[in-house]
């Protein structure tokens, strides 16, 4: 069942990513070869791969999952660990500069390019640097020759055509110090602390990729040329294009133009990550202001730079199980009713090709991590003295068929972004890219006949090599540091530990609801594909069949009328929702409703939308039948077990600091709550509220809701109208009458705050130097006048795009400029645009009044057709990919059987855009970006207020 079942330190498709290998070191200036030449395990078929004379490799896949476009994977192997002392930062930094010029481009017009060939700044277009590598995404809209042709063209310009220009780098050191500023959350310093404690002593410990915030100020361009020259060499390059293409024309114009990339100069050494250092028992606490409590237990051992085999992925898998065994006995404990911490995670991984690392971690509460460290010990020596039992690993191996099975029947529809972005991170880790149908055959290899004994005799060697090594990991440190964690084990290892009992077998209970419900309506919209239906029991069912991915099918269950149907005079629980899955039904438990469905890939997720409550699911075509199953029995035989409820109340409880810590999470917890005007309905909790709230409070919510309010179902992707309605039938039809959902327009005085004359201010506890703000405007909703909905969303757009002209690129004020339209499907007369920025506290005001110029020029002249063409194509381009998911269809139709105007919309997404005119633009922006409308909010640091 596709429950959360492992907190998972590796990639996502199991055998895939088992281990993250690197071949051995080969000589300079030549290439590396294809990991598969190294290897006894084959490639996936289909996929052309090359190596150009120069060295540079490449992999060609065509792929038409969604027909027309295309992915490209521009890798360069090199990043951080490949800086000098003197240069630390500058690989991160030279990713910036590859859109900032170049020999054929000139200075900022790349993403301009980009933008007329329908390309997003950021989702269609992006890079990252990472310790070992640096790579460049590009997502191409189609398929056409120029468009393929131009996407080549930028990635040959930033293979050793970039002017880095001193001007520009000057201008770029804001945006990179605005980046640092942002990623450093008190979650980011945990995870460096945690491994600098597991990598003391190697490289990786010195060369976090931001890089020091000194050099990234005062480097002189010529550092950054120096490692641009040195690095980017064809033979550290691999070239990825995923999409409907000739794999022979693409090979073609790829020799073209990258055969005459030559680099002069010899390869740098590459630099030596040090050695794994022998140590014994240990214990560290970390102090980060603002974190959560978490203790960890973990064990380091050399990293395995041998080629990627059969024979070490059996034993990375092998390894895996177990460690799922023990992940499955922590998950059950966090579930009772004494559990000893919030919850637990087990994994194991590489971590920069420095140490292989087995972790067992819990978040406990603040003064309770004695509690939960002595669980997870005397657990962890439980399972390694007396092992997993047969049925145990039985389970796993069940549950983990399952995922590479459905993997394997989806494999003919997955997306091209997503192989080209599997195909680099293989590249990335030396590993051979197997395809789904060989991991599921080697899977069913390994596991035939395996046992216990086997799982239980690698286990055995798993918690063994340097460690344990203790880490603590608190906003504030025990009296006693170090030594206090020492002796909290000490105590904890003393205790003797116990065979564990055997779980008792469990079955599915929720497989007959009553008679099939009869349909009492039937309607199908031929233009859209769908098939509309009610049955006499009130619930009524939307099915769009597609083959968009083969074997996927999504379900939406949208119950009463959400916020909008509760009070708006007090505060509320919806905080408690996660706690709504987590309790299972009456019938069983959650971790019992795991264990009964291992075999299925169905799972489920409750939400709490304005307009409805929502469980949603995704499932595969021949598990539909088990997914409503699961959904019918969470709406007609709910629980709300106390000891969850007390679980995610605590979770929030540990949080609350960290939305303090820095000016986004103070965003994220403040903004929703002010834009509807302070009503409690979207308004975040206070440590009183949690406290205060019982669980009576959660269950009176979500009772009444979830139990007798009208049902809506929405069923998207590989199955036939019929069949989901004979599935539908019996499962929601057969349960008691429900009422039937009608319009109401009733708003339920929700309302956008009134203009200010000052900012709404908030303080944080982070930096003195990182400051936030927002100005936002009121626009209405959405289906009241769909037409300016597509005009908001382009102006919306310029709008965005002119603040990163003026205040990211020309400024160098902020890494991540943000503008937006949300105008309500639900809410009549409620929506608004707003624009976000994370900058220096100095900087709030020049935001100000940038936004104000920026509007003034939208309200008095027209934008050049280009600027319209620049902000409308990445739209509409985003727009037809979306329509070639699932997803789209599931979120458009909600509603839609009661309210026309949905389906309307779908019917004008495309060609309402192209209506949109340079007057229109004008005329929006005279109505509704006017000054004196705009609602102003910002933080600031609580040193500087």
């Amino acid at each position: 069942m596709k429950f959360p079942i492992f907190l998972r330190f590796l990639a996502a498709f199991a055998l895939a990513a088992a281990c993250t290998s690197r071949l051995p070191a080969h000589a300079e200036n030549s290439p590396a070869p294809w990991a598969q030449t190294l290897s006894d395990l084959p490639a996936e078929p289909g996929i052309r791969f090359g190596t150009l004379e120069n060295g540079m490799r490449f992999a060609i896949m065509r792929n038409a999952t969604p027909p027309g476009q295309a992915a490209i994977r521009f890798r360069i192997g090199a990043g951080s660990l490949d800086e000098r002392d003197d240069q630390q930062g500058l690989a991160h930094f030279l990713e910036h500069m590859a859109f900032k010029g170049s020999t054929h481009v000139a200075q900022d017009e790349m993403i301009r390019i980009l933008q007329r060939k329908g390309l997003a700044f950021g989702p269609d277009t992006n890079a990252n640097t990472s310790y070992d590598e640096t790579v460049y995404s590009l997502d191409l809209p189609e398929v056409d020759a120029d468009t393929l042709s131009t996407g080549l063209m930028l990635m040959r310009e930033t293979a050793s055509e970039l002017t880095l220009d001193a001007g520009a780098f000057d201008r770029e050191r804001g945006v990179i110090l605005s980046e640092e500023r942002l990623r450093d959350t008190p979650q980011y310093r945990a995870a460096i602390g945690v491994t600098n404690s597991m990598l003391a002593g190697q490289r990786v410990t010195t060369r976090a990729p931001i890089g020091k915030i000194d050099t990234i100020s005062n480097a002189p361009v010529d550092l950054l040329r120096d490692f641009y020259h040195a690095n980017y060499r064809p033979d550290r390059t691999t070239l990825i294009v995923v999409g409907d293409v000739d794999p022979t024309a693409m090979e073609l114009e790829i020799r073209q133009r990258f055969g005459d990339w030559k680099v002069a100069t010899p390869a740098p050494q590459k630099p030596d990550l040090g050695t794994l250092k022998p140590k014994g028992e240990s214990a560290e606490v970390i102090t980060v202001p603002g974190g959560t409590t978490n203790v960890q237990i973990a064990w380091t051992r050399p990293y395995d730079a041998l080629p990627d085999t059969f024979a070490k992925r059996r034993q990375q898998l092998v390894e895996d199980l177990g460690l799922l065994v023990l992940k499955r006995r922590l998950g059950a404990m966090a579930n009772r009713a004494d559990a000893p911490f919030i919850s637990a995670a087990v994994g194991s991984q590489d971590l920069f090709d420095s140490a292989h690392i087995v972790v067992i971690t819990a978040n406990s509460e603040t003064d309770k991590w004695q509690q939960a460290l002595a669980a997870i010990d005397q657990e962890q020596r439980r399972f390694q003295e007396f092992g997993a039992e047969q049925t145990e690993l039985d389970r796993e191996i069940v549950e983990y068929r399952s995922l590479l099975a459905a993997a394997a029947a989806g494999a003919a529809t997955r997306t091209s972004t997503d192989i080209a972005s599997m195909l680099a991170s293989s590249v990335d880790d030396n590993q051979v890219f197997t395809s789904p149908a060989e991991n599921l055959s080697m899977f069913e290899t390994i596991t035939k006949d395996l046992t216990a004994a086997e799982v239980n005799e690698v286990v055995a060697r798993v918690f063994s090599g340097n460690g344990p090594q203790l880490v603590l990991q608190t906003a504030q440190a025990p009296k006693g540091g170090a030594s206090d964690v020492r002796q909290a084990y000490d105590a904890s290892h003393a205790v003797p530990v116990t065979a564990p009992s055997t779980a008792a077998a469990v079955v599915w209970p929720y497989t007959h609801f009553g008679e099939p419900g009869a349909v009492v309506e039937r309607r199908v919209v031929e233009d859209l594909g769908l098939t509309m239906v009610r049955f006499a029991n009130g619930v009524r069912l939307t099915i769009k069949p597609t083959k968009l991915r083969a074997n996927e099918v999504l379900v939406r269950e949208d119950i009463g009328r959400g916020r909008l149907g509760l009070p708006n005079d007090h505060p509320l629980a919806i905080w408690t929702s996660p706690a709504v899955v987590l309790s299972g039904t009456k019938a069983m438990d959650y971790p019992d409703l795991q264990k009964a469905l291992a075999a299925k890939i169905a799972g489920i997720d409750f939400s709490v939308d304005d307009s409805s409550f929502q469980f949603t699911g995704q499932t595969q075509t021949g598990d539909l039948a088990t997914q409503l199953q699961i959904m019918a029995a969470y709406t007609s035989d709910p629980t709300y077990r106390p000891e969850v409820f007390k679980r995610v109340r605590q979770a929030y409880l540990n949080n609350l600091d960290q939305y303090e810590a820095t000016p986004g999470a103070v965003i994220g917890r403040d903004f929703a709550g002010l834009v509807h005007s302070g009503d409690p309905r979207w308004t975040f909790p206070d440590k009183a509220q949690l406290s205060a709230t019982k669980l009576e409070d959660f269950e009176a919510l979500f009772r009444p809701q979830i139990s007798a309010g009208p049902i809506d179902v929405t069923i998207v992707g590989d199955i036939g109208a019929d069949e989901a309605i004979r599935l539908t039938a019996e499962t929601f039809g057969a349960l008691p009458a429900r009422p039937d959902a009608t319009i109401d327009n009733v708003a339920n005085n929700v309302r956008f705050p009134a203009p200010t004359e000052k900012p709404v201010m908030r303080t944080h506890n982070g930096r003195s130097d990182n400051a936030a703000a927002i100005v936002a405007a009121p626009v209405g909703d959405m289906l009241s006048d769909i037409q300016r909905g597509f005009t908001a969303n382009v102006a919306g757009q310029i709008f965005e795009n002119r603040l990163i002209d003026q205040f990211r690129i020309a400024e160098g004020a902020t890494y991540s400029p943000q503008g937006a339209m949300d105008l309500s499907w639900d809410i009549p007369g409620y929506g608004y645009a707003y624009l976000y920025v994370e900058t220096t506290p100095d900087k709030v005001e020049n935001f100000y009044a940038l936004v104000d110029k920026i509007a003034d020029d939208l309200r008095s002249n027209d934008v050049p057709p280009d600027e319209l063409v620049r902000a409308r194509a990445p739209i509409i381009e985003t727009l037809k990919h979306q329509q070639q998911s699932n997803e789209y269809w599931v979120q458009y139709l909600n509603g839609a059987q009661t309210d026309p105007r949905r389906l309307e919309r779908i019917r004008d997404n495309l060609g309402g855009y192209d209506k949109v005119t340079v007057d229109d633009i004008r005329r929006f922006a005279m109505t509704y970006f006017q000054p004196d409308k705009f609602w102003k909010f910002e933080v600031l640091p609580a040193a500087v207020r």
